[in-house]
């Protein structure tokens, strides 16, 4: 639990005099012995606010001149008086003038001389008066930078790794747009920590990909670590629309003026097909995580259905096989915050971090439990390592049952075949809820009921040989707790999560800039089932993940479906499900033809993993008496949908 003091509503010091005798006895060159948290010792209200704009030696918008991105800068006054130097916060975002941040969609805002009054969110309200710079990054084309977005591409990522430069004496900063009066970062020692969501988040990983020396630690928040996967599973479009409509989003008027070129450059280099291109190329991280020297601490909504989980789980297991320091948050709600799902407890962990981080002070955090995971609403675990050790890929193999599509899943192959056609109009809500019956849409293979809990961590796989009988067809496969519970309802539009009119407060507060936010609580769903990892694919795609060729009617295709990653226990008395069908409605787009696709299951299999591996799923589906329910038809979420195209709040 966090301390008590951090749910106080902190109070602005009285007067600058009172913050300087504070600091004079607090800060912690001063403290007697190590130092093991922060302290708002430090004046808010009198804060440095000032403005600079990096040379990204860049020239996105071709007018000549290299793109320079606007630098908001929150930071105390009294270290730099005194000599001390201090770490940064940074927070590179696009919408901070186009669209918000945070669940209230704050807004930058300005006073008459151009300096920043409020910052979104409570990042410098909380950290400015404990000794920490706050740095607020327009990425260029957006607010009042020059250049163009381009999504997740070079300029995106030079637009935030120039300032870390510029912080560390190796970029060129001005005090203006355009004039030529230099601007250097004397007050700070260099290291740098950024964070954000969604779009935000995926700069920091971006970022981080490219080794950039400054950059200690990155906390990205349901974040994309390659573009690609956010628009496309294995060549199956996942919306109707590609990163140039998203370029157009966020642009600055002034970049929309300029900015047609790298229009172009997005839409020749993202054709709807699904095929990879080297601008999915220049946009994936992944492939980069050996450059990351920055420790990462990853926070992901397991029921995120707008940055997937697909991207927290590649990103996780790249950053483990190049021996990255972790940490993670995996919670139940979609696409939301953990400032507005578990606020105390994240605050506080957030300050233990940067403190560990950014001022190198040994309070223990790096020696704690690696993952907490969301099991209820509101209700955490914790686990030593993720996946959990012990943890193995296990093959589970589907089989007939006693009716057409209504099959079995265990351990041993199965024989024949099961069909079904694809409906754009079912989502897998749909197929869930139906389970045991045959219906024409799905093929469900099913576990008897559970003897013990069985516990599903990290990434799955399923392969499928299918034969179609048109020349396009879309597939997706489903993992599927079957079996009463109460969990955060992540259909909904605040995707688990209800804003309240009371707010909390969270550190200090000026007129301009109120560290008070309106408060949350889950929104619950009592459901009969909850589907818990998903994946699909374009069946054109069965040779080769970045390149789709046409289908030959009756021919028999194997391909790999990769499912998202998850943390999720499967209870006593649950049975476990796995779903194979076509479209899934809204979230992904139907092929150009409705096919009727013929599973052969001996060629079919999921490889899950699980904690104990095959030998718990062997305990836990021997020994139970229980009867296997009559089809009815069960209560779910409502169907998922996309909610918005936008990798931000969108709240």
């Amino acid at each position: 639990m966090p301390k008590r003091t951090r749910h106080t509503i902190w109070r602005q010091l009285a007067t600058a005099a009172v913050a300087a005798l504070l600091a004079a006895f607090l800060t912690p060159s001063a403290a007697h012995g190590a130092p093991r948290e922060s302290r708002p010792v430090y004046s808010y209200e009198n804060a440095v606010r000032e403005s600079v704009w990096v040379d990204t030696g860049l020239d996105g918008d071709g007018d000549g001149r290299n793109d320079r991105v606007a630098v908001d800068i929150v930071r105390p006054r009294e270290p730099a008086a005194r000599g001390r130097k201090i770490p940064v916060i940074m927070d590179a975002s696009p919408y901070y003038s186009c669209c918000g941040r945070g669940n209230e969609n704050q807004l930058k805002t300005y006073d008459a001389a151009g300096h920043v009054v409020q910052m979104p969110l409570f990042y410098d309200n909380y950290f400015v008066p404990r000794g920490y710079a706050f740095v607020g990054v327009d990425l260029a084309g957006t607010n009042r930078s020059d250049g163009c977005v381009d999504v997740g591409g070079r300029s995106d990522i030079q637009s935030a790794k120039a300032v870390i430069d510029w912080l560390n004496g190796r970029a060129k900063g001005y005090t203006t747009r355009t004039g030529s009066t230099r601007a250097k970062a004397t007050w700070t020692n260099g290291n740098t920590g950024m964070i954000g969501k969604s779009w935000d988040g995926t700069i920091a990983n971006g970022v981080a990909a490219t080794g950039v020396k400054g950059l200690k630690t990155i906390v990205p928040i349901s974040a994309i670590s390659s573009w690609y996967d956010y628009y496309f599973a294995k060549g199956a479009p996942l919306y109707d629309s590609g990163p140039d409509w998203l370029s157009d989003y966020v642009d600055s008027p002034a970049a929309r003026a300029k900015c047609a070129a790298v229009q172009h450059k997005l839409v020749d280099g993202a054709p709807r097909t699904g095929d990879w291109t080297p601008l999915w190329t220049e946009r994936d991280y992944v492939k980069d995580a050996s450059k990351v020297r920055a420790s990462v601490f990853l926070v992901h909504g397991m029921q995120d259905l707008n940055v997937r989980t697909k991207h927290f789980g590649q990103w996780w297991n790249a950053l483990a096989k190049n021996g990255v320091h972790r940490k993670i948050w995996l919670s139940q709600t979609g696409h939301v915050d953990p400032f507005d799902y578990r606020r105390g407890a994240w605050v506080d962990t957030l300050h233990r971090w940067f403190d560990h981080e950014l001022l190198g002070y040994d309070n223990g955090i790096d020696r704690e439990p690696m993952a907490d995971i969301e099991r209820h609403p509101d209700q955490w675990a914790t686990s030593a390592l993720w996946p959990p050790r012990g943890t193995a890929t296990t093959t589970l193999r589907p089989g007939q049952g006693s009716q057409a599509g209504v099959g079995a899943l265990g351990l041993r192959s199965g024989t024949g075949t099961e069909t079904f056609t694809d409906d754009p109009r079912l989502s897998e809500t749909d197929w869930a809820a139906h389970i045991d019956e045959s219906t024409p849409g799905k093929a469900g293979f099913v576990t008897r009921p559970l003897s013990r809990d069985l516990r599903v961590s990290g990434s799955s796989t399923v392969t499928v040989t299918v034969t179609p009988t048109t020349s396009t067809a879309h597939l997706s496969a489903v993992l599927v707790d079957l079996g009463p519970d109460t969990i955060r309802d992540y259909a909904d539009s605040g995707e688990g999560i209800t804003t309240l009119t009371g707010r909390t407060c969270w550190g200090a507060s000026t007129a301009g800039d109120s560290a008070c936010f309106k408060a949350t609580e889950a929104k619950k769903a009592d459901v009969g089932f909850t589907v818990f990892s998903r994946g699909w694919a374009d069946l054109g795609n069965y040779a080769s993940d970045r390149k789709g060729v046409p289908l030959t009617p009756g021919r028999a295709y194997r391909i790999t479906l990769d499912l998202a990653a998850t943390d999720h226990v499967v209870p006593k008395g649950h049975r476990l499900a796995l779903i194979v069908a076509g479209t899934d409605k809204d979230l992904i787009d139907p092929p150009s033809t409705t096919p009727t696709l013929t599973v052969d299951l001996a060629r079919t299999s999921a490889r899950v993993p699980l904690v104990g591996g095959a030998a718990a799923f062997a305990r836990a589906v021997s020994g139970s008496s229980s009867a296997v329910p009559a089809p009815t038809g069960l209560d779910g979420v409502r169907h998922p949908d996309t909610l918005h195209r936008v990798p931000g709040d969108g709240r």
